[in-house]
């Protein structure tokens, strides 16, 4: 299973390496205050890339501190004890 793990890995990598030579032409980012920006489309397609992951990453920092911080809370709570005959509801 590791020998086709890395043979996945080395296609992918194979893949996107081809990918990043094919895609070297300088392309021209135009910002708000007229100012230029040109870089090979490859390296832009990363940062863009790279950017997406950390504000995927930071959005998802919230939800993981709440859910650490109540199971924190739940494994601190003491347990309430275990009734042995539960009490039956009354027949009408």
């Amino acid at each position: 299973m590791t020998i086709l793990t890395w043979a996945i890995r080395l296609v992918i990598l194979a893949i996107l390496l081809v990918f990043a030579i094919q895609n070297t032409e300088p392309v021209s980012l135009r910002f708000l205050t007229d100012y230029v920006w040109q870089a090979p489309l490859v390296i832009v397609l990363l940062i863009f890339f790279a950017t997406g992951f950390v504000f995927g990453a930071l959005a998802l920092v919230g939800v993981i501190y709440r859910q650490r911080r109540e199971i924190s809370r739940l494994k601190n709570k003491p347990e309430l004890p275990l009734v042995a005959n539960p009490p039956t509801p009354p027949h009408v």
